[in-house]
Formats: structure tokens, C-alpha cells, sequence
């Protein structure tokens, strides 16, 4: 049973909108992408979305892909691991990502 999120843990999974040429496509379709905490479940990033943002979101997407080794010198590592979803919302629904200064 998966354990419930409380209120003041839902900024948490939400890192950072991500702004690529391809998440800036999909603004047309009313779609947005975010780096999310890689342990959140598909319901906890839907209620952070529609609780943060005060939205309706129809439809989710996510990718977990995996670790890219690095190296530095003769020392291997990995990436930080991260996660992204694209979050469809309702029609008529919006986030602002650029708000005005």
C-alpha cells in the first residue's frame, strides 16, 4: 500500500519545469513538463500539479530513464538520476511558466 502524501511534502516533488524545444512545442497541445522526484508515483504528481497550481490535469506521462556513467580522471561515477513528466491539462486550463515581472 503506497504511503499518502501529505500537503507540505507536495512542492517536494515537483523540482522544476523543464523548458527544451520540444516541452515548448507541446505547450500547444496544452501539455507541460516537469522534473519530478524519481520515487513519486504517477496520483502524487497529478495532486501536487492540481494542488500547486490550482488545474485540472487529464493525462500523465512519465520517463525514468536510466543512469549515465561518467568519469573523471580514474574515477567512474553516475549522473544524478531524475525523473519527467508531461502533464496534460484540462481544456481552458493553463500554468504560467513566465509570469510577468
Amino acid at each position: 500500500m503506497s504511503k499518502l502524501v501529505q500537503s507540505h511534502e507536495l512542492p517536494d516533488i515537483i523540482r522544476k519545469p523543464l523548458i527544451t524545444e520540444k516541452a515548448t512545442i507541446a505547450l500547444e497541445n496544452n501539455q507541460y513538463t516537469f522534473d519530478v522526484d524519481p520515487k513519486a508515483t504517477k496520483p502524487q504528481i497529478i495532486s501536487a500539479i492540481e494542488s500547486l497550481f490550482e488545474v485540472k490535469v487529464t493525462g500523465i506521462s512519465t520517463q525514468n530513464p536510466p543512469r549515465k556513467k561518467r568519469r573523471v580522471g580514474q574515477f567512474i561515477g553516475y549522473k544524478a538520476a531524475y525523473k519527467r513528466a508531461v502533464v496534460t491539462l484540462a481544456e481552458g486550463d493553463s500554468i504560467t511558466l513566465f509570469p510577468d515581472v
